[in-house]
């Protein structure tokens, strides 16, 4: 696959780069998508004279809010929050929030434009979008995050709804946050309506299978990604970096499967557990005791914590990075694939840099882009929409049977796409063409809107 752009497609890039200054993750994340793009335009010249691309890459509404809040102390904290709602040519925007220190308007519309092509793979009526602020949930008391989440909702409220905008959770934000953004657009609203928000609580409207869907459809998804190639999970040595919500459902899956994980991290630094990471121990430190993963070896004494390492020296077979973004660059790709990793499952969105992917498809090994493999997340919450609208709910084998459905459906549709473009086993190619064309097709659809 080729690193440069279609001569078509340089100049819509440059005037992606001119209108969003400084915003470096926005500019990584269209230029990703635009690389698969040429041959599209080939085969539906209508794309070009409808300006389509042009369109998908600027949003439809981008929201900025000031939200201020008191800690315990008294003292009054102003952040910043944001919401993208980028493409609804599918459906209702969708897409989570995140709460982080590194929230800029960049990242945001990094997220919402890649969140666009991942709702659209999943084959679920829903459009793209993403939001968040620069608050830091780290160490902050449950009444302080209350607060916060209260005037984040007091602003946003006006812009969301089951049929506009459906918000979920992201990094630091998790069912807790949910919880007080959920009361907060109730009390203004005077609205019970469970469809406005998803990754809600089992017994207020939330979805059974929620919680894992993210870390398990990435599981699936590698699953598939090595039957395709005659292999399996089976003994494998598995690495997952990050310990939040996504990492540890992966770390469950893979286990049930048959494969082993051996390391794991946080943003302080990783832990080695030779003998195979003690999942318990892990959600007891991360979601119920609120930890850093260092404490795990107070635990299991074998285990090894590296202050600031870096997990992807550890050998390995499969990889699974479900931190966040960027974190494999070129020379951790060159390590990774020298000590005989054969899959790479992306749980976070764009976790792999541009000289890390070109690594991964030169070596020909199966790699499974965010957009494709960490795809369960937000179908599962689009599931979760449907029972809201049935005013049902279902048990949790019957989601998950779906979810593992829908990730087959997404590995299959990428896997075809990459055959008809001339790019067998490139899942990037596959799912950018895939998840674009189902957009493209509607905004022709729709006309100049």
């Amino acid at each position: 696959m080729s690193m440069h752009l279609d001569e078509k497609l340089e100049p819509i890039y440059q005037e992606v780069l001119a209108r969003n200054p400084g915003e470096m993750e926005f500019h990584q994340a269209v230029r990703e998508v635009l690389e698969s793009l040429g041959p599209v335009l080939v085969k539906h010249p209508e794309y070009a004279h409808h300006k389509i691309i042009e369109r998908i890459c600027e949003p439809e509404r981008q929201i900025i809010f000031r939200v201020p809040w008191q800690d315990d102390k008294g003292q009054v904290h102003i952040n910043r929050g944001f919401r993208v709602e980028f493409n609804s040519a599918l459906g209702p925007y969708k897409g989570g929030l995140r709460f982080h220190p590194s929230v800029y308007l960049g990242i945001i519309k990094f997220l919402g434009f890649e969140q666009i092509f991942k709702n659209s793979l999943t084959g679920m009526p829903i459009g793209g979008g993403k939001g968040g602020s620069d608050f830091d949930p780290k160490g902050k008391s449950d009444d302080e995050i209350m607060r916060f989440c209260q005037s984040f909702m007091t602003e946003l409220y006006r812009h969301i709804g089951e049929h506009t905008d459906v918000p979920a959770g992201d990094i630091g934000v998790g069912g807790r946050e949910i919880g007080y953004m959920f009361g907060q657009y109730k009390r203004i609203t005077n609205r019970w309506e469970a469809g406005v928000l998803t990754g809600k609580g089992l017994n207020w409207g939330g979805s059974l299978v929620r919680t894992e869907a993210t870390g398990y459809g990435s599981v699936f998804f590698v699953d598939e990604m090595l039957k395709a190639r005659k292999d399996s999970f089976e003994g494998k040595t598995c690495l997952v970096s990050g310990s939040g919500n996504v990492a540890i459902y992966t770390i469950e899956k893979i286990h049930e499967l048959g494969g082993k994980c051996i390391a794991c991290s946080d943003s302080n630094g990783v832990i080695y557990d030779e003998k195979g990471l003690d999942l318990n121990l892990i959600q007891r430190l991360k979601e119920v005791e609120r930890r850093r993963i260092k404490d795990y070896t107070q635990y299991r004494k074998h285990a090894v914590y590296k202050e600031a390492g870096n997990i992807w020296e550890v050998p390995c077979q499969v990889a699974m990075p479900s931190a966040t973004q960027n974190e494999i660059n070129g020379k951790d790709a060159k390590t990774l694939v020298k000590n005989g990793c054969i899959a790479i499952g992306e749980g976070a969105n764009m976790p792999t840099t541009p000289e890390g992917v070109k690594v991964f498809l030169d070596a020909q090994i199966a790699y499974g882009p965010g957009k494709a493999a960490n795809a369960g997340g937000v179908a599962t919450s689009a599931l979760e929409m449907q029972q809201n609208a049935q005013r049902d709910s279902w048990d949790f084998d019957y989601t998950e049977q779906r979810l593992r459905k829908i990730m087959k459906g997404i590995h299959e549709l990428c896997y075809d796409t990459a055959i008809e473009y001339g790019c067998p086993g490139n899942y990037v190619v596959g799912a950018n063409i895939a998840g674009f064309i189902k957009v493209a097709d509607a905004m022709v659809a729709f006309g100049v809107v």
